[in-house]
């Protein structure tokens, strides 16, 4: 049977990339598998993917080394192809999505479970001012889409939500259990973990 791929999303500054991070060495070996996206971005710290050029991401596009790209911020983003090949043999893979791509992304993936990532709006406008990329009129919009609903997908199951205003050590316990519930096939447990974990607002 085909495994899960989960789809992880959340505002910038939600600390998804920490997160996984954490959570990854929650899971050590246990039979999943955290994706490495292809942006056009350098590395900087804190970040796990590999950098490229837009003409190198482009040339990799045209040969077919992606399964889905997006576009979003002015960067392009890139899952490798050999995904679909991890999930048939059974691994359970884990990668830093986006909700404009969803509905893309759970017609390449059936087996997709979204995951969203919450953060208290205080929390994030902090960690969005000490990253400095944005400011005034910028940093309000990128608040205002963190409040946006997902777009809704037919079929797709409702997302599970983890709250990482707090502790990331704790949000991080949570998400591998949820990991951990999939992978035992275990889905009303990870229905309800939709209520314990948190929502935002």
């Amino acid at each position: 049977m085909q495994a899960s791929l989960i789809y992880v999303m959340g505002p910038s500054g939600a600390g998804k990339d920490s997160l996984l991070s954490a959570t990854k060495g929650l899971l050590q070996g246990a039979p999943v598998a955290f994706v490495r996206r292809y942006i056009t971005r350098p590395a900087a710290r804190g970040e796990w993917h590999i950098p490229v050029s837009e003409e190198r991401f482009a040339h990799l596009e045209e040969d077919g080394a992606f399964s889905l790209t997006w576009h979003s911020h002015g960067l392009f983003y890139g899952i490798p192809a050999s995904a679909g090949l991890a999930l048939a043999n059974g691994i359970t893979l884990v990668v830093n999505g986006s909700r404009e791509a969803l509905g893309r992304a759970f017609s390449c993936y059936p087996t997709l479970v979204p995951v969203l990532v919450d953060v208290k709006l205080d929390v994030l406008r902090t960690r969005l001012e000490g990253r400095g990329r944005e400011n005034g009129a910028a940093l309000e919009e990128r608040l205002a889409r963190a409040s946006m609903p997902l777009p809704e997908v037919s079929g797709m199951p409702a997302p599970l939500r983890i709250d990482n205003s707090g502790s990331l050590d704790a949000a991080a316990a949570t998400f591998a259990k949820m990991i951990r519930d999939l992978m035992c096939g275990e889905l009303n447990t990870l229905r309800d973990a939709r209520v314990s974990t948190g929502r935002a607002g």
